[in-house]
């Protein structure tokens, strides 16, 4: 028999998900953020259920050539562009829009010569310091794409580093808009959270992630909150239950003794499955349903739960480690990460289940 553990992926739920953003948009164009592996929800699996999205963003070519192999002729954006010379005829050969962030870029792009009209995205540093030509060399990049005859467009863009937190994107929004004043193009600068959050970042075009798979870019706001569905569920079996006496002790390197006589449920799930080891004591889980918590280290294959709350689990019984009905983001706050990790961590040897 196959251990119990696997994931669900949910399509209704992506579809659903990308009918929030749409209607966020107000009319912008949506990029579908599908870069590690559609955010641990399969590439294809995932590009399959956002069809109704403008284009998809992503970072490597090889993604982009199997969407392309895949039949997919909708917009790819690549977030971070060429790496070298060569990576120029493949721009062409796929038919991709590079982001062009540094001088290198921009000066291996207008080397080459292209077989096909290219649209470009160039992006400007507005404060994250992380890719993105400085503001004061935006418009001579400019006029360098513009003159490009194998540049077909040319669309403006920056990401913001705190949409989800205390500063907002004001003054990045207000950085951007300088370094754009006069510039005839196209815009795109909302992620999810600025996406929901900021209306007046729009744009043309959008690029919507982790509200995708059903997760909040909010620490302070709920998921369901905001009108999302979990498009992964990960889903065990309790495979063991061990009685404890008050003061016996769990796991590797013993760090939870039982307060009391207390019974366990050995899960089919660890951190060689993509379930974070840094998980604390106390992190939630649903068994049967019920909201119950881990106790002791993660192990690689297993992990411990408290049956206290659910005196009639046993093994066999089911268990949520996240997605139906206990957010990821609640998850992952415990075991003081983000869901985007969670996601993106899911283990090849995890069996995927697609559902409607």
């Amino acid at each position: 028999m196959p251990r119990p553990l696997h994931a669900t992926i949910r399509g209704g739920a992506l579809r659903h998900n990308l009918g929030v953003a749409r209607r966020h948009a107000a009319g912008a164009e949506i990029w579908a953020v599908v870069k590690a592996n559609g955010y641990g929800h399969g590439l294809e699996r995932t590009v399959r259920a956002l069809g109704e999205a403008d284009g998809f963003a992503m970072l490597d070519f090889q993604e982009a050539a199997r969407l392309r192999s895949a039949g997919v002729r909708k917009p790819i954006l690549l977030l971070e562009g060429i790496f070298q010379p060569a990576d120029v005829p493949a721009l062409c050969e796929l038919d991709l829009t590079p982001v062009i962030h540094s001088a290198e870029q921009l000066a291996m792009l207008g080397a080459a010569r292209l077989d096909r009209p290219l649209d470009v995205y160039l992006k400007i540093n507005t404060g994250m310091n992380r890719l993105g030509l400085p503001v004061g060399d935006v418009r001579a990049a400019w006029n360098t794409l513009a003159a490009h005859p194998g540049v077909r467009s040319v669309t403006l863009m920056t990401h913001f580093a705190d949409a989800d937190g205390r500063e907002g994107v004001a003054e990045q929004l207000a950085c951007f808009e300088r370094a754009a004043q006069g510039l005839q193009a196209a815009r795109c600068v909302a992620n999810s959270a600025a996406l929901l959050r900021y209306p007046e970042a729009r744009g043309d075009w959008v690029r919507p992630g982790i509200m995708l798979y059903g997760c909040s870019p909010f620490p302070d706001q709920d998921a369901v909150v905001l009108g999302l569905q979990p498009a992964m569920t990960l889903s065990s079996e309790i495979i063991g239950v061990q009685r404890l006496r008050r003061g016996d002790r769990v796991g590797y390197g013993f760090t939870y003794a039982a307060k009391s006589d207390t019974t366990l449920g050995v899960v089919a799930c660890g951190y060689g499955d993509g379930y974070p080891r840094h998980a604390p004591t106390g992190t939630p889980v649903l068994v049967a349903g019920q909201r119950a918590t881990t106790v002791g280290r993660v192990s690689m294959d297993l992990l411990c739960v408290d049956l206290t709350a659910v005196p009639a689990a046993r093994v066999g019984t089911p268990v949520t480690l996240w997605g139906d009905g206990l957010s990821a983001d609640e998850v992952a706050a415990h075991a003081g990460t983000v869901s985007y990790q969670l996601l993106c961590g899911l283990a090849p040897r995890v069996p995927v289940v697609e559902a409607p």
